[in-house]
């Protein structure tokens, strides 16, 4: 029976997995005010349980769309932080176009995520996945530099790569990334203004190329299995619906990370001064998964003896890939808890 109405689900009724999203509002916004920059949405979840603690604020990356917190119904990290009592907000940045082509990684440093973290009215909890994390950290830092200290009480950082070295999918390209200067690269970003949705989706299928090879198989193989099904649905759907990324942040993530791994000393030169991650001062959560290939272990964990200022670092692993240790299936009773753990006590 639960095989047959999965493959009817599957061929007839257009998929398994339920991919409406936890309900939401938006509370704030900053528009965008010039050709090239581009404003911000601040949406707060609908409560599904008596709420109370510090609301927690999701940072999203850049190219993945928002809905990666809320994968789907049963497989959302929004769902499940609100099924705990938790006040949820998340930052909508939206697709970037090639209007959008001079944006920096400082506009979501020094402006973004400043602004709305003030303007939850109340200090939070930062929970990044992947460059989200990382812009969660590099924000605190400047802010603290500048004398100006956000409304934070920890920062969550989930598969957020520092030590780029550590990744074996680029290493083979750093040395010719320092032999060429960057010069085609930065030709080419220029000319095309970004790195386009298309790009950023086929780079993060390469990533899983051999699930892609035995993906039929699986299926196959699951076929009375609703949840695995579901969840890989989710996981297609997300990936062939990746955004693009602005030309000047490519750029400056192409020479500060992949080129110059500028980011592994803990110092990063952007918006024309030294943003250092032993400015944080917030308890840190860093979570690395086991089989991530992007954001490999060696890579996250190089973060950890860079946060002297921070009174608390705590490093977990938990299994699953880039995705997987977010919000696979595994995730909700590995990261999940160890995120409600570390929210708790915070």
């Amino acid at each position: 029976m639960g095989v047959g109405a999965n493959i009817w689900d599957k061929v007839v009724a257009g998929g398994v997995a339920d991919l409406r999203r936890c309900h939401r509002r938006e509370v704030a916004a900053e528009t965008e005010h010039t050709g090239s920059a581009r404003g911000w949405v601040l949406h707060r979840y609908d409560p599904t349980a008596p709420q109370s603690g510090p609301p927690v604020l999701l940072v999203p990356p850049l190219g993945a769309p928002d809905f990666a917190y809320d994968l789907r119904r049963g497989g959302s990290l929004v769902e499940h932080l609100l099924d705990r009592g938790r006040p949820v907000y998340l930052v909508d940045y939206g697709p970037l176009s090639f209007g959008h082509r001079a944006l920096g990684v400082e506009h979501w440093v020094d402006e973004v995520v400043p602004q709305v973290t003030r303007r939850i009215g109340e200090p939070v909890h930062l929970v990044g996945w992947s460059l989200g994390g990382l812009f969660c950290l590099l924000a605190l830092a400047a802010a603290e530099r500048l004398g100006e200290p956000l409304p934070v009480r920890s920062v969550s950082a989930i598969a957020s790569p520092v030590d780029i070295a550590a990744v074996p999918l680029v290493a083979p390209l750093r040395p010719l990334a320092q032999v060429a200067g960057g010069r085609a690269v930065s030709a080419i970003y220029r000319a095309v203004g970004s790195l386009p949705a298309p790009v950023v989706s086929g780079i993060f299928h390469l990533t899983a190329v051999d699930r892609l090879v035995t993906k039929p198989l699986a299926v196959l193989s699951r076929l009375g299995d609703k949840d695995t099904l579901a969840h890989m649905e989710a996981v297609d759907y997300l990936m062939n619906h990746m955004h693009g990324y602005p030309g000047r942040a490519f750029g400056q993530l192409f020479h500060l990370l992949l080129r110059a791994n500028d980011l592994a000393t803990g110092r990063l030169e952007i918006g024309g001064r030294t943003v250092d991650l032993a400015d944080v001062r917030v308890p840190v959560l860093v979570v690395a998964g086991l089989d991530d290939v992007i954001a490999p272990l060696g890579a996250v964990r190089g973060v950890v003896p860079l946060l002297t200022g921070a009174p608390q670092v705590r490093f977990e692993t938990a299994p699953g890939g880039h995705l997987g240790v977010l919000t696979g299936r595994r995730a909700r009773t590995t990261t999940w808890p160890i995120l409600d753990d570390f929210l708790g006590r915070t």
